[in-house]
């Protein structure tokens, strides 16, 4: 025998396990079959309980009827004037009745118990085998017992002459059996009616199973624990924010990165969209009145790429990305390539200007290289005299040198209002150098190519309060359009290569409305457009002794 055939290579047999399954369909299907099942038996057993009470009262008050109606003054006068016998009036009165109402049988007695009729006529004149002390008492009885006759509902009526004096009692009873045959009777008809609710029943758990089958993907209840465990572990790690929403637009499902990006807590969670976020772009954008993908908005001072995805049920799930220091740094790269293409420019300036200075000399004119020197150094000393002057933060002074010598090479004239004045004690110099950077650059951008291009820049201290002002010559803003530029994503220019525009104008305004102020557009001196934006509590408490002006020196005394 070969290797291969012995007994000990052959596979194992896998037996056949029986007992709870472990679908989510099939653990449904049993639990509501049994659920139908058990209230089916319940409703038919609360059914029959009260029918078979229902149907031995309608028997024993049957039978009373029958015995007040037996108990006439009539039979209770024969009752009285004749003696039991098989042939008297009493007995074929009693038969009669008893014929006619189907009763099992008909007595009457007198006071002592002593039957004057019975269905056999051998018993007549004999004493009743049960109790009839209450009957003669004057009460009419209704009850279930065993006599001579077997078990049966019984009716029991006293017997009163024309006087109303009781001379005796009648006593009827029905055949319990036929009681039992109604009752019998009834549970096939109760069981069909049972059973077509059962099926019913069934049907629905079967149809409600397979839906609940096709919701869960056929997955058993382990399998959905693992998913919830596995969901809640990704959610809550990933660093990108998620937003789930209900059809109605109800928050319902708010990981940790989304609610540090939107700033909320956990007790958003079930609560409307727009109560939560308020009105904006930020709302629009999860509820999907903004459509689109990676959607720029900004909430705070953080710029959000968003992307919605709806779902079956009706609702959606949003996506949320940080990148606010990617903008910062698209920012920093467009100034950067600004400053790069000004220096390169300077760089051919300052090549034509050592050509001139290498001729002046060669050419022996020493005094006009003096001066030619003198006036090209006193320009940069000038402007760079004149902001240092005025504004006197070293972060926002070196900022608005580097822009004025970007605007004279874009041709436009950058100049620092008058009444400038800026103490260095800014409470968040960066901030104030962002804001100042986004509206000078759209200034440079809307008033280059413009006949005498003209920037200007006014900044001053209101207390503790910064005011700023940026006008320029160009083309300025539309009345309809001034809200409109504040908004995220809303540009006029091309996008760069980094990212997307229509963000800086939405970041000033955040900036200020954080603060507490605002930022506002209208018109400037000279035609174009003017942006203000009121930053309070920008500057610290005074310090004694800084950003003190020089006391002017008195007359003929040096200073």
């Amino acid at each position: 025998m070969s290797p291969a055939s012995s007994p000990s290579a052959r596979p194992p047999v896998r037996r056949r396990r029986f007992g709870w399954p472990r679908r989510v369909f099939s653990q449904v299907l049993l639990m509501q079959l049994a659920i139908a099942t058990g209230v089916t038996v319940l409703a038919t057993g609360l059914f029959l309980a009260p029918l078979s009470a229902q149907l031995d009262d309608q028997a024993m008050r049957r039978a009373l009827a029958v015995a007040q109606t037996t108990a006439s003054p009539q039979v209770a006068a024969e009752v009285a004037t004749t003696r039991p016998s098989a042939r008297g009036p009493v007995q074929a009165e009693a038969e009669r009745i008893r014929r006619s109402t189907g009763a099992e049988y008909v007595v009457v007695m007198d006071t002592h118990g002593v039957r004057w009729s019975h269905t056999d006529p051998a018993r007549i004149g004999e004493v009743v085998s049960t109790d009839p002390s209450g009957v003669l008492a004057g009460h009419e009885v209704m009850e279930i017992d065993s006599g001579t006759l077997g078990r049966s509902a019984r009716g029991k009526a006293p017997l009163r002459d024309s006087r109303g004096e009781i001379v005796g009692a009648v006593s009827v009873g029905i055949e319990y059996d036929s009681v039992r045959d109604r009752l019998v009777a009834a549970i096939p008809g109760l069981l069909r009616y049972a059973g077509g609710a059962l099926a019913a029943g069934a049907l629905a758990a079967y149809l409600i199973s397979r839906r609940l089958q096709r919701q869960t993907h056929d997955l058993a209840f382990s399998d959905i624990s693992a998913l919830l465990a596995e969901r809640e572990a990704m959610l809550h790690g990933i660093r990108e924010g998620v937003v789930a929403l209900d059809p109605t637009g109800r928050i319902r499902l708010l990981n940790d990165e989304a609610q540090r990006l939107l700033g909320l807590g956990p007790e958003a969670a079930g609560r409307p969209l727009e109560e939560v976020l308020g009105t904006g772009r930020t709302a629009d954008v999860l509820a999907g009145r903004a459509t689109g993908e990676d959607l720029v908005t900004v909430r705070g001072s953080r710029v959000l790429v968003a992307n919605r995805m709806p779902t079956d049920d009706g609702g959606a799930v949003a996506t949320l990305r940080d990148r606010t220091e990617l903008e910062r740094l698209g920012r920093e790269l467009d100034s950067t390539r600004g400053l790069i293409d000004a220096l390169r420019a300077q760089d051919h300036e300052h090549a034509n200007r050592m050509h001139t200075m290498l001729g002046l000399l060669e050419l022996e004119m020493y005094d006009e290289a003096a001066d030619f020197v003198t006036e090209v150094i006193g320009v940069h000393r000038a402007t760079a005299e004149q902001v240092t002057e005025k504004v006197h933060d070293p972060l926002l002074a070196a900022l608005l040198v580097g822009k004025a010598a970007v605007a004279a090479e874009r041709g436009v004239s950058l100049h620092i209002a008058p009444d400038t004045l800026l103490p260095d004690r800014l409470v968040d110099p960066r901030e104030l150098v962002t804001v100042v950077g986004n509206l000078v650059d759209n200034a440079l951008d809307a008033a280059s190519g413009n006949r005498h291009a003209r920037v200007e820049v006014e900044l001053r201290a209101e207390g503790r309060t910064v005011v700023l002002r940026v006008g320029d010559s160009g083309t300025g803003v539309p009345e309809e359009r001034r809200e409109l530029i504040f908004a995220e994503g809303w540009t006029t220019k091309e996008p760069p290569v980094h990212g997307k525009r229509g963000l800086g104008l939405p970041l000033v305004r955040r900036l200020a409305e954080r603060r507490g102020g605002g930022a506002r557009v209208g018109t400037s001196a000279d035609g174009g457009a003017e942006f203000t934006v009121v930053l309070p509590e920008a500057l610290a408490d005074t310090v004694p002794g800084a950003d003190v002006p020089p006391v002017p020196a008195p007359a003929g005394e040096e200073r």
